[in-house]
């Protein structure tokens, strides 16, 4: 129900609750067609070099080791899988639905130095973790950027 107010022509606190309406009722409506509009799950990465080794962690949990596919082409390894739903429940069952079922797939690219012929993984409590050593990896440097007149004020 639209509420009646008094309508000014420069008050923007007016245009923005419009806008914030339209936006809502927009967003309410795709929610309810979530399948159709849904981009896709990208299941969390954290990549690190650790003791001569180059980790990286995959967050996937609720998913079987068995629907996981891992694969290096060049530079790259490739995290492939899907997470299959667990019982049937109609779509007009559902209060709420937030969770994704379906495939998924990333990729990370891998520093220089790494020996990929000697990757080794392992899952255990919804957590991959993939190692490979690294020990020449080239790994990113900060590169210090000067600011326009930063010397001045220091001397």
């Amino acid at each position: 129900m639209v509420e009646l107010r008094r309508w000014t022509p420069l008050s923007l606190s007016s245009l923005h609750k419009e806008i914030d309406d339209l936006f809502r009722r927009t967003f309410e409506e795709m929610t309810r067609l979530t399948p159709f509009f849904r981009e896709g799950y990208y299941p969390a990465v954290d990549c690190f070099v650790k003791d001569g080794k180059f980790w990286v962690r995959v967050e996937l949990p609720g998913i079987d080791p068995k629907d996981i596919d891992l694969s290096v082409v060049g530079n790259q390894l490739i995290i492939k899988g899907s997470r299959k739903a667990h019982e049937e429940v109609k779509e007009e069952e559902y209060l709420m639905r937030e969770l994704y079922y379906g495939s998924f797939e990333r990729t990370v690219t891998l520093p220089e130095g790494v020996e990929t012929d000697k990757i080794h993984a392992a899952y255990k409590d919804g957590i991959l973790e993939i190692s490979m050593p690294c020990e020449s990896a080239r790994l990113p440097r900060k590169i210090h950027i000067e600011v326009e007149g930063e010397k001045k004020k220091a001397a």
